[in-house]
């Protein structure tokens, strides 16, 4: 827990690990988020804080698991459906693939996919709804993703230094529109409190604390940086002349950040290094047995990630045993859950071999899984009679791209509506508009 002392915590191993725990909470639709904000809900954040390998940065202050539900949105992992988070084909993939891709992707992505802007994060600084006050939010991540990207790797850096490269090297980082945008950004007061007086809206105060919320927020939590930081209450008193402030312990939760790090992982995001040899990684612990009956039991307490995997795939019939069965199977299979994905997770954690009852069942579904395959949305044209179908099925031009289907109907094949609106008219008929 941090105290006033400071702290240092690597982060390339947790994210590492973090990233698929996230992805596995999004495939079993555990995560929510509101459609007009994006911003996770209140249990949300709980569940991704029980998922995250050392917790979160601070136990009473949700920062990485604030964070995680945005970056997999910011990626393409995930989207919104329904207000609640569901992996896209990206994020199923990235589930079985090297973490560390997931995540260059998500750095990759997140300046221009972001879904919130970073600042409202810090929430001492009122006005930031008000028209035309915040600058464009993309090009200041590009000037705090520059900027880190200029850190010599795995050398630390303080947070004033890293302030002093981006003031004077970097990309103009800006956060209010005009002087008088400014104005409009305050304190507690919108009079009395506003960050246009002489010394109230210095770089550290606005454009610092944005820095510190992408470093501290996303940066790390992606476990790009390492970070030296302390409890954000008193870590700095750069602030306090600032009128209404007396009664702050700290302008933003990110004031305790005191240093960081560029990684190796870090280095391979921001492409300034070609590949990314991994920490040696743990390999799993063996702490279920699989039973001949079709019984999963936890011989050990298991991971959050773990637990989230049988819940997909089985039936949870006691605090400790999942059962099995073609129909919990193939339910996670319609959810786009691989069986083989399953099949390597129980070889692995296993203590011993897997019973052949269970490899049968396990060859079973997945067979069933290939007998029948979705082929995605289909436009149907109707046809007033059998005579124009017949004739529009038997066109040389139309045929290429419809099948036929009973008497009056005609199947599109993907991408050709447009070919197939053109050889209609010539024959003298025309879909018309929202078909």
């Amino acid at each position: 827990m941090p105290t006033d002392d400071p702290m240092l915590r690597p982060t390339e191993s947790e994210a590492l690990t973090n990233v698929h725990a996230v992805l596995q909470l999004c495939a079993a639709g555990r995560l929510r988020c509101s459609e007009k904000t994006f911003r996770p809900s209140a249990a949300t954040v709980t569940a991704v804080a029980g998922a995250l390998q050392q917790g979160d940065f601070y136990p009473d202050e949700p920062i990485a698991a604030f964070a995680w539900p945005l970056l997999v949105q910011a990626g393409g992992l995930a989207r919104l459906e329904g207000g609640r988070l569901q992996l896209t084909p990206k994020g199923r993939k990235a589930l079985s693939d090297a973490p560390e891709k997931a995540i260059r992707q998500i750095w990759t992505r997140w300046p221009q996919h972001a879904p919130i802007d970073e600042f409202s994060r810090v929430d001492q600084i009122k006005g930031q709804r008000t028209t035309n006050v915040l600058t464009a939010a993309k090009p200041r991540r590009q000037a705090v993703a520059a900027a880190l990207a200029c850190c010599p790797s795995e050398e630390w850096v303080s947070i004033d230094e890293l302030f002093a490269t981006i003031r004077k090297e970097g990309p103009p980082l800006t956060i209010a529109r005009s002087e008088r945008a400014l104005w409009r950004l305050y304190i507690e007061d919108p009079q009395y409190g506003s960050l246009g007086y002489e010394g109230f809206g210095d770089w550290p105060i606005v454009e610092g604390r944005y820095t510190l919320a992408v470093l501290f927020e996303y940066a790390a939590t992606l476990g790009l940086v390492d970070v030296e930081y302390t409890a954000a209450a008193r870590a700095r008193d750069d602030f306090r002349h600032l009128w209404g402030a007396d009664w702050l312990d700290a302008l933003s939760r990110y004031d305790g950040l005191l240093a960081v790090r560029l990684n190796p992982l870090g280095a391979y995001a921001a492409g300034l290094a070609a590949s990314y040899e991994p920490p040696a990684r743990a390999t799993p612990e063996r702490g279920i047995q699989v039973l001949a009956n079709f019984d999963v039991v936890a011989t050990a307490d298991l991971p959050v990630a773990d637990a989230i995997v049988l819940d997909a795939y089985a039936g949870r019939t006691s605090d400790r045993v999942w059962a099995l069965s073609a129909v919990s199977l193939l339910a996670a299979a319609d959810t786009g859950r691989s069986i083989e994905d399953l099949r390597s997770f129980l070889t692995e954690r296993a203590v011993h071999d897997v019973p052949a009852t269970v490899r049968t069942l396990l060859d079973d579904v997945a067979a069933r899984t290939r007998q029948v395959r979705d082929l995605g949305m289909r436009r149907i044209i109707e046809c007033a009679d059998v005579a124009v179908a017949t004739l529009l099925a038997q066109d040389r031009a139309l045929r290429a791209h419809c099948t036929r289907i009973g008497d009056r109907h005609l199947l599109l094949a993907p991408g050709g509506e447009d070919k197939v609106r053109t050889a209609m008219r010539k024959l003298g008929y025309a879909l018309g508009p929202g078909v």
